[in-house]
């Protein structure tokens, strides 16, 4: 009965259950596929189901995304036992059936006036970096000790239930609403039906508008209707002029791919994703080159501090863009500007800065990920936004594919040619590249102060409540 409840009432569980697919699927794929399949599974089911809090959602998503990998990690180097031929096989039965068994939670939901949902949201938050710095701990144990088979099931028993901690939501949402009910009247009783007699008689109106005074309405109400589309209005029977959509409205992707704000992002967002993805490509040659043995605790940091980025950009613009309304493009450009200091800093080598421009880039990273999602929505709507939102993320593949496969390669072989070795060591390995990525972020910060300043009266008219409001809302 109290499964039955979960499944008919919870939002979270759905929710939860997503991520925990999330984690199985995304961990085990290759880069591309990572951000294919999160596109198209992130676009559209968050953004519509929780519009109200688009940056918290998506920080969350991609937080958890963020840690699929050591979710992963830890589950190759425990259950799997290091084993390619488990690890084949988990990922030729395992990922499916995992996936298809969770299909049933995911369903559409329509999310209620809950009044505890900031309380809910803070939980899953405070789940989520519970559980990454565990799996940061757990990484760093099996790197440096030999644990029993006993100690490292339990280690994964801990994991798995901080991944399913979320489902304590909608289980307490279950159970209040149960009490709840039971002190309602009785199907069937003579109060229920009176209640019911008197709701369905309140139901309709004894008085409704007419269709020409709803189009007359729709055109006094709305802050864009021009004096002449009113006139046409009222002369003609309420003819409205066909007029393309504005910042903040819903967009077709042909009708946003003309605009200037749709490049401004997409060239903010290339700029800066491309530039972190090329240290993430290339972060174990940088450490063999200044000189580590073993990269696995600096990759681990750059894991968590990704992870903190693309959480903590969902909250703190979340936070801003309601009380201030401040364009969470802001942010953007608060992290390019501090990815020019990291790259400064890889480039000049100095001793004891390797850990620390690798934290910064990490968390840039992850705020360059996030913030993009939610600012795309509220720009073109959502009515496409899978399109938008996918087109949006090509910037990661291609500024890869320059920046890491074609500069970093280039003057990585470059300098392993002078040395006489396939293998580079020495800080000028990376330096050339560190100094041109400066650059780029430091012309991206550019581009989005611009954008910034360009978009900052869409964000004032959609959060001037303090809460996200349709371009043309009536307030009626």
């Amino acid at each position: 009965m109290i499964l039955e409840r979960v499944l008919e009432y919870s939002l979270v569980l759905p929710v939860t259950s997503f991520l925990l697919g999330l984690c199985f699927l995304l961990g085990s794929l290759p880069v591309s596929w990572d951000m294919v399949l999160s596109g198209l599974l992130l676009a559209k089911p968050s953004m519509v189901c929780l519009t109200g809090c688009r940056g918290t959602v998506a920080g969350i998503l991609k937080g958890y995304i963020g840690i699929s990998a050591a979710v992963y990690t830890v589950l190759y180097s425990s259950l799997l036992e290091q084993s390619a031929s488990k690890l084949l096989l988990f990922l030729t039965l395992g990922i499916p059936v995992i996936c298809l068994a969770l299909m049933y939670f995911i369903r559409p939901c329509t999310p209620g006036d809950d009044t505890s949902g900031h309380v809910h949201f803070v939980f899953t938050q405070a789940a989520s970096v519970l559980l990454a710095i565990y799996l940061l701990t757990l990484t760093i144990i099996y790197d440096t000790v030999s644990l029993s088979d006993a100690v490292s099931y339990v280690l994964l028993a801990i994991v798995f239930i901080f991944l399913l901690s979320p489902l304590g939501i909608p289980i307490k949402m279950t159970l209040s609403r149960a009490n709840a009910e039971t002190l309602t009247p009785l199907a069937g009783s003579t109060e229920h039906l009176a209640q019911g007699e008197g709701d369905s008689s309140q139901a309709d109106p004894l008085l409704s508008p007419s269709s020409s005074a709803s189009n007359l309405g729709s055109f006094y109400e709305s802050e864009y209707a021009s004096d002449m589309e009113t006139l046409l209005a009222v002369g003609e029977g309420a003819v409205k002029k066909k007029r393309r959509p504005r910042r903040g409205e819903e967009f077709k992707f042909r009708e946003a791919f003309i605009k200037a704000d749709f490049w401004l992002l997409w060239v903010v967002y290339f700029l800066g994703v491309g530039s972190g993805v090329t240290v993430l490509n290339n972060l174990a040659q940088i450490g063999v080159a200044f000189g580590l043995d073993d990269t696995t605790i600096l990759l681990s940091l750059f894991s968590f501090c990704n992870f903190a980025g693309r959480l903590g950009s969902g909250a703190l613009s979340e936070h801003f863009v309601r009380t201030r309304t401040i364009p969470r493009t802001l942010w953007m450009t608060c992290t390019l500007i501090v990815m020019v200091l990291a790259f400064v800093l890889y480039a000049l080598a100095l001793s004891g800065t390797l850990y620390v421009s690798t934290a910064l880039l990490g968390v840039c990273y992850g705020f360059q990920y996030s913030l993009m999602v939610p600012t795309a929505s509220e720009l073109f709507g959502l009515k496409h936004f899978g399109i938008i939102y996918n087109f949006m993320l090509m910037g990661n593949p291609v500024g890869a594919l320059l920046f890491s496969g074609l500069l970093a390669g280039y003057v990585y072989d470059a300098e392993a040619a002078k040395q006489g070795s396939s293998t580079c060591l020495g800080p000028d390995c990376f330096r050339l590249t560190f100094l041109v990525l400066a650059g780029i972020c430091g012309l991206g910060s550019i581009l989005s102060i611009f954008l910034t300043i360009r978009i900052r009266p869409v964000y004032q008219m959609l959060y001037s409540s303090g809460s996200f409001r349709l371009p043309q809302a009536s307030n009626h």
